[in-house]
């Protein structure tokens, strides 16, 4: 599929500095471009590949401006980064065919509801009550339980489980291997000191347009919903507990784990591997360094943090010289 310089600057609301009429037909990171791929810089440390690179066109910042001539023709935007994503998705969707369908092997309890053009992949299981609404897509080996709802023009990927009374949104993507909806961590000791399990009768709910990354497990409530918000993304590998809530357009990176009641805000970002006590609440808009360690709630909305003990960005970065000093002397 290719596309001149000229219809994609359209597409993204860019202005050409150069050969318009080129043709673009792949992607490609700058420092490894060819004649008719596309590149962009977002980074400064990547710019000196900005003048080597043989990509056809490079998306730059409307405020770059480049130290000597490049063979590239420029695209300038906004938001390069946001401007290359949103490329990209537009061509996957023009060159990736939607599957529809229902393959050999499938098993559909009878009074599942199964929408138009949806696709349900071999030894997928959907069970009793379920509903898979209009445009979805249910890769192969995947399983539905009991009145699981599926909205519209959601794919679920190759090996996903998805236990019964679970509830996911339009729009969202579940990768491999994700499981929703599996008992909490719950359990309370007998008067002998043994370890009794307590019933999780509660569900997931997922809201629409979230993304759960391969091998994600959310668990379900015990009473109630473990909710995620419209529009969030969660990396690969993360664990979110029983009765979590996350808000709306929050990003968590691989290995965080969420421990049970805790309360995420909006419009958050969660580095990898930062662990949160549980029945926290953090406020809007915050901030965490990877492998931060949460143990106490956060009330103040929009701050940066980091470490362990959770400290202000500024003051986990002076922390940490002052104990790289400490090693010198000793």
């Amino acid at each position: 599929m290719e596309f001149t310089i000229k219809q994609i600057a359209q597409l993204i609301g860019g202005e050409v500095k150069g050969n318009e009429n080129l043709k673009i037909h792949n992607f490609a990171k700058i420092e490894e471009g060819v004649p008719g791929s596309i590149s962009f810089l977002a980074n400064p440390k990547y710019e000196a590949y900005l003048y080597s690179t043989e990509s056809s066109a490079v998306i730059v910042s409307n405020d770059f401006v480049p130290k000597k001539d490049t063979k590239s023709t420029l695209i300038s935007v906004p938001n390069p980064y946001l401007s290359i994503s949103q490329l990209m998705a537009e061509y996957q969707k023009l060159s990736k065919q939607k599957k529809i369908g229902r393959e050999e092997f499938v098993k559909v309890a009878e009074n599942a509801i199964i929408g138009d053009n949806t696709y349900l992949g071999s030894f997928s299981y959907i069970s009793e009550g379920v509903t898979v609404e209009i445009g979805s897509q249910i890769y192969p080996n995947t399983f539905l339980g009991k009145n699981v709802k599926i909205g519209k023009n959601t794919i679920i990927y190759a090996g996903v489980k998805i236990y019964d009374e679970c509830v996911i949104g339009d729009n969202c993507i579940i990768h491999s291997g994700a499981v929703i909806g599996a008992d909490g961590f719950g359990f309370a000791p007998d008067e002998h000191g043994i370890f009794q399990d307590i019933p999780q009768l509660g569900n997931v709910v997922i809201n629409d347009n979230v993304s759960i990354g391969a091998n994600c497990t959310i668990d379900r409530a015990t009473m109630g919903s473990t909710l995620i918000g419209k529009g969030t993304k969660l990396d690969n590998s993360v664990q979110i507990g029983h009765n979590v809530e996350i808000g709306q357009n929050t990003i968590i990176a691989s290995q965080t784990g969420v421990a049970g009641s805790t309360k995420i805000g909006n419009n958050c970002m969660i580095g990898g591997q930062v662990g949160f006590a549980g029945h926290l609440k953090i406020a809007d808009g915050t901030k965490i360094g990877a492998q931060s360690g949460v143990g106490k709630n956060i009330i103040q909305e929009n701050q940066t943090l980091a470490g362990r003990p959770l400290l202000p960005l500024k003051q986990h970065l002076k922390l940490l010289v002052n104990l790289r000093k400490l090693s010198v002397q000793q």
